[in-house]
């Protein structure tokens, strides 16, 4: 059975949040709670950091940098020689994943901007996702019993993820609730719209019909029954 048309007007349509796209790229979940989903953000939130600082401290927090390639040979895609970021990340690809988990990778860029391979260690935060020299990373590799790859490979995984809450913040939610004002607008036109020339007009209902009243017939007078005869008279004092 079909449901009955209502006359609620439809719910505005789902635009596009750039901004909270961008605060969810910058932490994971910020745009969400921006949204007012704080619940679904905070759940993106905890499960992403966790997934990514995990995979950093199975790596001795020594897993996620972008390389300085000044000494490294050149690369070559599309013949055409690459250099900078470009570079740098053929080298490392897995800084790719890695950087969509938001503001927790930008020291790893600035570690490459601001590097000096005459310090051990960088200017703000030190050896930080700074790129480890080869001697330590080959010790890194080779002691670390596989948790050092498997480390680099759930922080890849956690800025992967974190692409899909940032499209989920940027799509905004599925439904949303209508503002009082556009309500009004929605009523106000609805009112004043002329009716469309092919509505249904309903039929006026039948005529009811009248019951006829039973009227009894009229009782007849009762036949005409002849007078008794008169008692003779008894004498008195003895019979007759």
């Amino acid at each position: 059975m079909a449901s009955s048309p209502t006359n609620d007007p439809p719910l505005p349509p789902v635009k596009l949040d750039p901004l909270a796209g961008l605060l969810s790229y910058l932490i994971p979940g910020l745009g969400q709670i921006y949204q007012g989903r704080i619940g679904k953000g905070l759940l993106f939130f905890g499960g992403l950091y966790l997934l990514f600082f995990y995979g950093m401290w199975m790596g001795q927090w020594r897993n996620v940098w972008l390389p300085e390639t000044d000494d490294l040979p050149d690369v070559a895609f599309a013949g055409q020689t690459l250099g900078g970021v470009p570079k740098a990340i053929s080298y490392r690809p897995q800084f790719l994943g890695q950087f969509w988990i938001g503001a927790a990778a930008w020291p790893g860029v600035y570690q490459y901007i601001a590097f000096d391979k005459t310090k051990d260690a960088g200017p703000v935060f030190g050896k930080f996702q700074r790129m480890p020299e080869e001697k330590e990373l080959n010790e890194l590799q080779r002691n670390g019993n596989k948790r050092w790859d498997l480390g680099w490979v759930y922080t890849v995984i956690a800025g992967v993820l974190n692409l899909l809450v940032i499209y989920d913040a940027f799509a905004g939610p599925m439904f949303r609730e209508a503002s009082p004002e556009w309500l009004a607008n929605e009523n106000e036109t609805a009112a004043t719209a002329p009716p469309p020339p092919d509505a249904l007009v309903p039929p006026d209902p039948p005529p009811v019909a009248s019951i006829p009243v039973f009227t009894p017939p009229a009782s007849s007078p009762p036949p005409d029954v002849p007078p008794a005869p008169p008692t003779p008279p008894v004498a008195q004092g003895g019979t007759p």
